[in-house]
């Protein structure tokens, strides 16, 4: 397969130009053309497993194994599979673009019809996630979507390549390669698509808080933030203790540098002596540093959990995204809700109980986008809700909120038909 080589110019205006005219290509796309892309994308994917892998080596390389963008990074045959498999079910959903909201009649004869249709041209400012490049592309064009894509430098390569493998589908079906649009790494570029209000509909960063800020702070298009999830877990005085070690340490270790990992244990004062300590065996395979309050500190340095600090303010409303949490001891549900209130990003939130009224109070008062009982944070994602795969997590609360997936990429058109009626 001939794969085109990707230019790198001083200014993105002509790329936005033309993908804002491609746009109007991919809202023409039927539902049969649509799935054919992604369907056959998917099967690319897997052909290519090898040398997609040995692009990704390049970035990796590059990158220190220790560092938290590392395993967000990596590529694997079970990964890309898994991409693969994620385009296909996206490819299955239905088409949001197109469906009736409102459809009435009025008393002097108009016809009034409210409709979805595609957004138009989606920006996406991510860092280190080269499996973004894949969802977000599947999640546009099934919706009708161009798309901009300004991934990291860290993931340059890896997702140069997989977008030549994007463009030679796309010019399979011959549909206009620049409706899905990878800019180059230059952080210098990145506030002319912020600012390019004319080309861009829609601007969604997903990434550290920094980006999330710098984003908010100068972008011109509207947005919608994804991200940076500060996750909390509740141990309440009542909750099963088995289960809670077991969710525990799987919302902390089954993959920490995502942004619904847990990063701050709550745990009732009643329990903190029984519970604290069976964590340790499982946290010690994972060698997890431990930030903890002062009694907190107590009791896991009486059972020689070697990985121990004590907290300080900067580690409460953390995102640790690395095997490190911080360990809070509270007096019953109104001080773990306060807590939570004070330092949450409103992202992933978790109380294990078996009191169901406490439970009730939790998914009351709790303001995030997900809020579990008895189970992990870890499943706040557009895969296991369902959605086919997400661009992010959003986490406010304008247009969508949690998983930001294909049903959210569209918006409303008004149709209104007459027989000749006048307005005086």
């Amino acid at each position: 397969m001939e794969l085109e080589t990707l230019e790198l110019p001083k200014t993105i205006i002509p790329l936005l130009e033309k993908t804002h005219v491609a746009s109007a290509e991919v809202r023409r796309l039927n539902d049969t053309q649509k799935k054919g892309i992604l369907n056959r994308l998917a099967s690319v994917l897997v052909e290519n497993t090898t040398q997609i892998i040995t692009e990704n080596q390049k970035d990796l390389s590059r990158l220190d194994i220790s560092d938290p963008k590392y395993d967000r990074l990596k590529l694997t045959e079970i990964r890309i599979e898994d991409l693969a498999e994620s385009i296909r079910e996206i490819a299955n959903l239905a088409d949001p673009s197109g469906q009736t909201f409102m459809e009435r009649e009025l008393g002097n004869g108009l016809k009034i019809k409210k409709i979805a249709v595609p957004m138009g041209v989606i920006g996406v400012i991510y860092e280190a996630r080269p499996n973004v490049t894949v969802d977000v592309t599947a999640l546009c064009l099934r919706s009708g979507n161009a798309v901009v894509l300004r991934g990291g430098s860290d993931a340059f390569d890896t997702n140069s390549f997989l977008v030549n493998l994007i463009h030679s589908v796309l010019r399979e079906f011959g549909v206009d390669t620049h409706c899905i649009t990878l800019l180059p790494p230059d952080r210098e570029l990145v506030k002319e698509l912020l600012t390019a209000t004319r080309y861009v509909d829609l601007i969604i960063p997903r990434g550290s808080e920094s980006l999330i800020q710098f984003v908010r702070k100068h972008s011109l298009v509207p947005t919608i933030e994804t991200g940076a999830g500060v996750c909390h877990t509740y141990v309440e005085a009542t909750a099963d203790l088995q289960k809670a070690t077991n969710i525990v340490v799987n919302a902390k270790v089954s993959r920490p540098s995502v942004c619904n990992s847990l990063d701050t244990i709550l745990v009732d004062e009643v329990i903190a002596e029984t519970f604290l300590p069976m964590l340790k065996a499982d946290f010690l395979k994972w060698n997890v540093e431990i930030f903890a309050d002062e009694i907190s500190h107590k009791i896991l340095s009486n059972f020689e959990y070697p990985y121990l600090q004590k907290a300080t303010q900067d580690d409460f409303g953390k995102e640790f995204l690395d095997y490190k949490c911080s360990i809070k001891v509270v007096s019953g549900i109104n001080e773990a809700l306060k807590h939570i209130s004070k330092y949450s990003s409103r992202h992933s939130e978790a109380i294990l109980s078996k009191n169901q009224e406490y439970c009730d109070q939790f998914i009351q008062e709790v303001d995030a986008a997900a809020v579990y009982t008895n189970a992990s944070t870890r499943f706040t994602d557009g895969g296991q809700f369902g959605l086919g795969a997400e661009i992010g997590i959003s986490t406010q609360k304008l247009h969508a909120r949690g998983p930001f997936a294909l049903e959210k990429l569209v918006t409303e058109k008004w149709i209104i038909t007459g027989e000749g009626q006048v307005r005086w």
